[in-house]
C-alpha cells in the first residue's frame, strides 16, 4: 500500500511535534523515521495508527482519505517498543488473539498463527508463556502477532530499543528478511542512525518536527543536504571544521589558524550568505599525506587508539579538533605532526549561516558547487 503524507501537521497546544511533512511511501518499501529524541518520529508513527488525528493536512492509504478513520479499521499491524504481550497467554494465543477479537473461525485462527510462528520461527515456541522467551523472542512473538491479520501496513514503534547489542543486529536482519519475504510496506521508527542505514529503502529524518532529508540510506550520508543531516549521519561524527573563502584568490582558510588550502572553485554565490563556511570530511575520507588528493592540511596528533581492524586518530588543525580513520600501517604516535590528506573530491561545504551544503559536484576543468537541498 503506498501512503501519502500531504501537509501533515500535528500541535499539542501551543507545541508543534510535526510541521507540514510531505512524504510520499511507496508499496512494498522499508522506511525508517529517523531522529533525535523530540524530533516528531513517534508521532508522525501514531498518526499513520490512526491514535493521534493531524491538526492539519492529508493522510492517504492508497487513494483513500484515513484522516477521521479508526485504528482498527486502517487495515495496519503495530509492534510496540515493550512488545505489549498478554502474559497469562501462550505464544499461540498471543497471535491468535487479533483473530479472535474479530471472530475468526478458531481452526483457522489457529492455522495462520502458526503459518505466522514459522515465518518468524518461532514454531516450536507455541505452547510457551512469554516469561519464557528471550527478549529477541518476545519480539517475533509480537511481530507474528501484528501480521497475523495480514495487513497493509506495519509499524514498529523503536521495537529493538530493549535489546542487547548482538540481539539488536540478529533483530533488525529478521525483521529486514521478514518484511522482504512479506513484502509489506513498513514504517520503522528509530534514533539509532546505523539501525535505519542497515535495513532500509529510505530514511526519513527529521528534526524539531521538521523535514530535513528523505533519501536511500547511502545517498543520505554521502550527500546530506545540510550540516545537521551530515552531523547526524556516521560515526565517528562528520569534521566539522570553519573555514572563510576569499573569492579572488580561490583559498579556504582555516579559522584561527595558518592553515589554508585553494581549490579551483565556483561558488552559487545565491545560496552563501557570506564567506564564512564550514568544511565537512568524514573521519574515513582523510588520507595520510597522499598524493594527488584534493587537497592537505597539517595536523598535531592527540591520541591514537586502536579499535578491532581501524586505527583512530584524534587531532588539532589549528584549533579545531578532528578525528581520522587511517590505515594502521602508518607508525603515528601521540604529538607527531602530520599531512592530513583529503580523498578525492570527499568533503562538504556548508554554508556558516544557513547550513545548507553547497555540494561539490566534479566538472572537468574545475569543481562546481551547488545545492542539492529539497528540504521543506
Amino acid at each position: 500500500m503506498k501512503l501519502e503524507l500531504k501537509d501533515i501537521s500535528m500541535k499539542f497546544d501551543d507545541v508543534t511535534a510535526v510541521d507540514h511533512l510531505n512524504v510520499s511511501i511507496n508499496e512494498g518499501e522499508l522506511v525508517c523515521l529517523l531522529g533525535p529524541s523530540g524530533c516528531g518520529k513517534s508521532t508522525t508513527l501514531f498518526m499513520l495508527a490512526g491514535l493521534y488525528k493531524p491538526t492539519s493536512g492529508e493522510l492517504y492509504f492508497g487513494d483513500k482519505l484515513v484522516n477521521n478513520i479508526e485504528p482498527e479499521n486502517r487495515g495496519i499491524g503495530m509492534v510496540f517498543q515493550n512488545y505489549a504481550l498478554y502474559p497469562h497467554m501462550t505464544v499461540l494465543k498471543n497471535i491468535m488473539f487479533p483473530l479472535k477479537m474479530t471472530k475468526v473461525p478458531t481452526k483457522e485462527a489457529e492455522e495462520r498463527a502458526i503459518e505466522m510462528a514459522k515465518l518468524v520461527q518461532i514454531d516450536h515456541l507455541l505452547d510457551r508463556k512469554p516469561k519464557q522467551l528471550s527478549g529477541g523472542q518476545q519480539q517475533r512473538v509480537a511481530i507474528a502477532r501484528a501480521l497475523v491479520k495480514k495487513p497493509s501496513l506495519l509499524l514498529l514503534d523503536e521495537p529493538l530499543s530493549n535489546l542487547d547489542a548482538r540481539l539488536r543486529l540478529e533483530m533488525r536482519e529478521e525483521i529486514r528478511r521478514i518484511q522482504q519475504e512479506v513484502g509489506i510496506t513498513t514504517i520503522f521508527v528509530t534514533h539509532d542512525q546505523e539501525e535505519a542505514m542497515s535495513i532500509s529503502d529510505r530514511i526519513l529524518l527529521m528534526k524539531d518536527g521538521k523535514y530535513q532529508q528523505y533519501s536511500p540510506p547511502q545517498e543520505m550520508y554521502d550527500h546530506p543536504v545540510n550540516a545537521f543531516v551530515g552531523k547526524f549521519m556516521g560515526s565517528p561524527p562528520i569534521n566539522m571544521i570553519p573555514v572563510s573563502y576569499n573569492q579572488e584568490r580561490s583559498i579556504f582558510t582555516v579559522e584561527k589558524s595558518d592553515e589554508s588550502f585553494t581549490s579551483d572553485l565556483r561558488l552559487n554565490t545565491e545560496l552563501s550568505t557570506s564567506n564564512k563556511m564550514i568544511l565537512g570530511v568524514r573521519a574515513e575520507d582523510w588520507l595520510i599525506g597522499a598524493h594527488n588528493a584534493t587537497f592537505s592540511l597539517k595536523a598535531k596528533v592527540e591520541m591514537v587508539e586502536r579499535i578491532g581492524r581501524d586505527t583512530l586518530l584524534s587531532a588539532i588543525i589549528g584549533e579545531h579538533s578532528i578525528r581520522a580513520l587511517i590505515n594502521p600501517e602508518f607508525e603515528i604516535q601521540a604529538g607527531d605532526h602530520v599531512d592530513l590528506s583529503v580523498r578525492n573530491n570527499r568533503f562538504h561545504l556548508f554554508d556558516a549561516q544557513s547550513e545548507v551544503n553547497l555540494n561539490v559536484i566534479p566538472l572537468q576543468g574545475g569543481l562546481l558547487i551547488e545545492s542539492k537541498t529539497n528540504i521543506i
